[in-house]
């Protein structure tokens, strides 16, 4: 039996499709068909049912996934701590974040970590859902919520302050009790700031929603209504005026990294740029 087709039997079992299972592995879904064949001729069992393009795992198969992941966590951890030894500052790095803050905060603080650390490669990944660091989809993550689950440190970041915004000329001619509100699309329609903007709306309307905060963000400078915006993206935006005052909300960041990982000093090198870039002691 090959290591290498268990590997992609267990990632087919994860995902469902042969397409999720070659997107988390990198490669062509007709390699994931292969090797789960070749898995299947050398046990003489047969794994996957397939019906059409629906694919289901035998009782067989369910059995021999669950030992195949727990072989592949076995084998994240090791490498984890293998890498985690390191000393040199060099290799590759995987940092995720969210999309906005990933384009207009972290890639200027990475480049800062390269310049010191010219022999390191940096992977800076702009998305919505947290990637799994232990898988390692990333080394570090900034998140917008401190993760409850899972072996993992995190650091508190200095705090993303929120204001409405909208263009001076909406400002001008509509009165508060008359704006209308831009505001969140799934996935972020569960959001913190989401659910603060429908508390102040108090019966305004809501009349668009985007599914990202730059959505959002053109719509407000288009002139559509009041979007709730971190200050980060909008403060210095020339087509939009802040609604003046206190923060209307304050969320918390953090920087994540798996514990095995926390003496790596690559990890650690980005670590400390990150935090003191966006000034918090690390």
């Amino acid at each position: 039996m090959d290591w290498e087709d268990l590997r992609h039997f267990a990632a087919l079992a994860t995902g469902g499709t042969l397409s999720a299972a070659a997107r988390a592995l990198g490669v062509e879904h007709a390699t994931v068909a292969r090797r789960v064949a070749a898995l299947e001729q050398a046990l003489g069992l047969k794994l996957v049912d397939r019906r059409g393009r629906r694919l289901a795992l035998t009782a067989e198969g369910e059995r021999i996934a669950a030992v195949a992941d727990r072989m592949a966590r076995d084998a994240r951890a090791v490498r984890r701590l293998a890498d985690g030894a390191r000393s040199d500052i060099a290799g590759t790095i995987t940092i995720s974040a969210p999309p906005a803050l990933a384009v207009l905060v972290l890639a200027p603080v990475l480049a800062t970590l390269r310049r010191r650390h010219p022999a390191l490669t940096l992977t800076l990944l702009g998305e919505v859902r947290s990637a799994s660091l232990e898988r390692r989809e990333a080394d570090i993550a900034v998140r917008m919520s401190r993760p409850m689950e899972g072996d993992l440190t995190a650091r508190k970041l200095a705090p993303l302050p929120f204001h409405f915004y909208a263009t001076p000329a909406y400002l001008a001619a509509t009165a508060p009790a008359d704006w209308v509100f831009i505001g969140s699309a799934a996935p972020l329609d569960q959001s913190p700031q989401q659910q603060v903007l429908e508390g102040l709306a108090a019966g305004r309307p809501t009349v668009f929603h985007g599914n990202t905060v730059e959505i959002q963000q053109a719509a407000a400078a288009s002139g559509m209504g009041v979007a709730l915006l971190p200050d980060f993206m909008a403060a210095d935006d020339p087509r939009l005026a802040v609604v003046s005052g206190p923060p209307v909300l304050s969320r918390d960041m953090w920087l994540v990294v798996h514990s095995d990982m926390t003496a790596s000093a690559p990890v650690r090198a980005a670590l400390r740029c990150i935090a003191q870039e966006m000034s918090v002691p690390m």
